[in-house]
């Protein structure tokens, strides 16, 4: 425990994840008042996973962690999405 490095974050940072998170949350907020038919649904899936980046690298770490940590968990969310297209395939061809 005693070669353990502090990553520290100044504070400015989490202000302007935090500042972005917003903007990109009023964004995918006005696309769903947008009627753009289908593309409403992938541009606010678009948004909530750049969303989901920020947290991940930001405010967990992740960004100062070892690489396979980074490897693993792009694998289970690649695991993640394909389990759901599986079950969406099932979905419409019953």
């Amino acid at each position: 425990m005693e070669h353990e490095k502090d990553h520290i974050i100044p504070y400015r940072t989490f202000l302007y994840v935090l500042a972005g998170l917003i903007v990109l949350t009023l964004i995918s907020v006005t696309v769903t008042k947008i009627h753009l038919g289908t593309l409403t649904v992938f541009i606010a899936l678009l948004i909530a996973a750049v969303k989901s980046t920020f947290v991940l690298r930001i405010f967990m770490h992740l960004k100062f962690e070892n690489r396979m940590f980074t490897i693993m968990v792009i694998a289970v969310i690649l695991l993640i999405g394909v389990v759901i297209f599986i079950t969406l395939l099932d979905y419409l061809y019953r």
